[in-house]
């Protein structure tokens, strides 16, 4: 199986590991960067001398599934620690394949869901977010395109890369409406609880509904390489710790331990990253303003980046490649199928959010 190139992570890559590095990441889908130091200091012991450096259980150490289940309020029982959200996705798409069967996915998506779909043998079926829904995934669009193959069925809430928010009502009547017809509903969680208008509950506990979160963007914890799958449904629960006992026998407990310590400070976490991205969404929308004449937007209602896109409908990636070179990061829409937009994240840059607008504005009306 060749992979098709996953432009998001080179256009990434080249300029994240820089040297010198770029001054003003704002392509970035995390939230402002933590130390080890920082972490330890935020509250509560985290014994990380006492770790052995073996190997864990490969559903995760019971006090990490403990505390993924406190923050998520459900049973611990129906957690299974992964290798960060990808190693998730990866193992419910396997599991989910098999000759001639569906997964169905939003589209625009995060570019590795399709690859990954389709590299394990099903193929990726698409659902369209439009604009002038403002990007939202409702029920009724969604079943209309479940096929008689479909064996899975993906939303993702706060939605990368628009921000949009699924509806709690409608996310669960797809997945009532799914479960009628055996497909399972996964809820891609990654940017929860980080939402600008009403606060939502996870989907955790929504039946028929298969949960996949991370450290990663809303706990801002890329670093630790920890995800999870919360699954209700036993007899699936013990496919999923089978399926992660082949792909990566389990966790580092040390990178386990860290995270559990996280958890227990999620609130602490969580308030940075809220005010952080509700200040810089407010000078993003500023921003916005002042370019009308060419650019569009839709508002996020939670997550940490937004997709504007060109009026005109012009490729979007020599603006963004002009941004860079004066030092400002934004990712091109062609890494998402959708050359003429432009993702931006407002949560990862913690000051210098302002300059950094300052210069896209200048290379908008120069480049």
């Amino acid at each position: 199986m060749e992979l098709p190139p996953f432009l998001l992570d080179q256009w990434l890559t080249a300029y994240e590991f820089a040297d010198p590095p770029i001054a003003f990441n704002l392509a970035a889908s995390t939230g402002p960067r933590l130390a080890v130091a920082e972490l330890l200091a935020l509250g509560g012991n985290c014994d990380i001398d006492g770790v052995a450096l073996s190997y864990s259980p490969p559903e995760g150490d019971a006090g990490l599934r403990r505390a993924i289940g406190d923050f998520l309020g459900v049973d611990p029982d129906w957690v299974v620690a992964t290798t960060g959200a990808s190693e998730a996705l990866s193992i419910l798409f396997c599991l989910a394949a098999g000759p001639g069967t569906e997964i169905l996915l939003p589209d625009p998506q995060f570019a590795a869901f399709g690859a990954m779909a389709n590299a394990w043998g099903a193929r990726a079926v698409g659902y369209r977010l439009r604009r002038e829904e403002r990007f939202a995934q409702r029920a009724a669009s969604i079943l209309a395109a479940v096929g008689p193959r479909c064996a899975l069925a993906l939303v993702n809430t706060p939605h990368n890369p628009t921000g949009a928010v699924m509806e709690p009502a409608e996310l669960a009547a797809l997945a009532d409406a799914l479960g009628a017809r055996g497909v399972p509903l996964v809820v891609d969680e990654v940017y929860h609880p980080l939402y600008f208008g009403a606060p939502a509950l996870s989907a955790a506990a929504v039946g028929n509904a298969i949960v996949v979160g991370d450290l990663s963007k809303a706990l801002c914890l890329p670093g630790l390489r920890t995800g999870w799958i919360v699954d209700s449904n036993r007899a699936r629960r013990a496919r999923i710790v089978n399926a992660r006992s082949y792909f990566t026998v389990s966790g580092s407990p040390l990178l386990e331990a860290l995270a559990a310590h996280a958890l227990r400070n999620s609130a602490a976490i969580l308030d940075r990253l809220q005010r952080v991205a509700g200040a810089n969404l407010a000078a993003l929308s500023g921003f916005m303003s002042r370019s009308g004449d060419l650019l569009d937007w839709v508002a996020p209602a939670g997550g940490p980046v937004a997709f504007p896109w060109f009026r005109d409908g012009r490729d979007a990636r020599p603006f963004c490649e002009a941004a860079a070179t004066a030092g400002v990061l934004i990712a091109p829409g062609d890494c998402f199928d959708a050359p003429s937009h432009i993702r931006i994240g407002f949560g990862a840059q913690a000051s210098g959010y302002d300059e950094a607008l300052s210069i896209l504005s200048h290379v908008l009306r120069s480049y």
